[in-house]
């Protein structure tokens, strides 16, 4: 995983940002978790005031992982000058965790389960890429979509 390469990012247009966006957040911060969401939080690097954008939390062979689907976006950066460290919110659950970054070796399972959950949500940004395809062709995608193990902390 080199963070220096070249990252693409694909930004959600206005009714994604401005209306979809703060519906999931009001829903999920109210406790219904819409399509396995939840709230990430996380100190944004620059200000160094807290984020909140919502994301989709997938459980998979025993572990929850968080997928950017559209690519290296301000969370990710974010989450990664925080050294992972973030809190995950549902209704008035706080989930304190930790985020290690998957190498793109370690992602093809994670992004076929990711895409076999979300394949109608997300699909268009993984371009031709699905949960049939071969780990070759998932690996080569890795590197446009960050990926992260979660570990609870206390």
């Amino acid at each position: 995983m080199d963070h220096a390469s070249p990252t693409r990012y694909r930004k959600p247009g206005w009714f994604t940002q401005h209306v979809l966006n703060k519906v999931v957040v009001r829903l999920t911060r109210s406790g219904i978790s819409v399509w396995g969401s939840r709230v990430l939080e996380v100190t944004r690097r620059s200000s160094g005031e807290v984020q909140q954008v919502p994301v989709n939390v997938l459980s998979f062979d025993g572990s929850d992982y968080l997928v950017s689907a559209r690519g290296t976006g301000q969370w990710v950066r974010n989450v990664r000058a925080a050294d992972g460290r973030l809190d995950l919110l549902l209704g008035r659950r706080r989930l304190h965790v930790i985020a290690t970054e998957l190498t793109d070796d370690e992602k093809p399972p994670v992004l076929r389960a990711y895409l076999r959950r979300w394949k109608a949500e997300v699909g268009l940004f993984f371009e031709g890429v699905t949960a049939d395809s071969t780990d070759d062709q998932l690996r080569a995608a890795g590197p446009d979509h960050p990926v992260f193990i979660l570990r609870e902390v206390s």
